[in-house]
Order: structure tokens, then sequence, then C-alpha cells
């Protein structure tokens, strides 16, 4: 690995994603967004729904992938993220995602126990933020 790059891994439930030498990622972190780069002070957080930017080469990003939650490990040689959901942001479908938020607010609407309707709000909350990164 080049002195100027940090290995980045994006893993799923299913599967490795991603994983290769690049020059800094920038995470949705809970907090907020940070950028993860080589000789990076060692942490570990969480994330919220929102993309994950590649640089392979700065200013231009490589990648934007979409995660929907999920931890990230951060030391100077790497970048690790175990999200619950990745999906690459060209593979979002504006009319899809605005049609789960409209069947996700009826399901919010006609929940009946706490758990259904706290499960209803929390994929909705999901589908509200790749209806925010598709708008850029």
């Amino acid at each position: 690995m080049a002195e100027n790059t940090t290995e980045f891994e994006l893993v799923s439930p299913e599967r490795l994603l991603m994983q290769r030498p690049v020059e800094m990622v920038v995470v949705p972190g809970t907090e907020g967004n940070f950028a993860a780069m080589p000789g990076h002070a060692p942490m570990i957080s969480t994330l919220r729904p929102g993309v994950i930017d590649v640089y392979d080469k700065r200013p231009d990003i490589a990648d934007r992938i979409f995660v929907a939650g999920g931890f990230v490990e951060v030391t100077a040689e790497r970048c690790t993220v175990l999200a619950e959901e990745a999906v690459a942001l060209d593979d979002l479908d504006r009319a899809e995602v605005d049609q789960a938020i409209s069947d996700l607010m009826e399901d919010v609407a006609d929940s009946t126990g706490k758990g259904d309707r706290t499960a209803a709000e929390a994929a909705l909350a999901v589908a509200r933020a790749k209806q925010t990164a598709l708008r850029g």
C-alpha cells in the first residue's frame, strides 16, 4: 500500500463489497461527516444513513455509496465500514424511493403497536435519507 493511501473495506451483512487502497473516504458518522485518510487517529463511530464518498485521487470522487447505518473503524492504515445496508448511489431509483416513502408514511399512520411504529419510522428515515442523497 502506498504511503498516501489507506485501505478501505466496505462490508455488508452478506459479503465484502469493496476493498482497495484509497486516498480518502468521507463517512456519514452519527455526529457528522468525517474524512478518513492515511495516518488518521484510531476511532470507532456509528453511522447514520447517508453517503460514503470514496476518493481514489482527490478532488474527484471515484464512488458514492449509500449506507443505511452501521459502524466504522478507522486506524492509521485502514477504514473499515460495517454497513447495515449498502448500495451504490447510481443504483438507487428515484421513483422507487419516492414510492417507498409514500408506502412507509402509510405504514407509520396505520401502525397500532409501538414496535410496529418504531420499525416503520426507522425505515422511513432511511428512505428519506436515500431521497436526500439522490438530490445531490
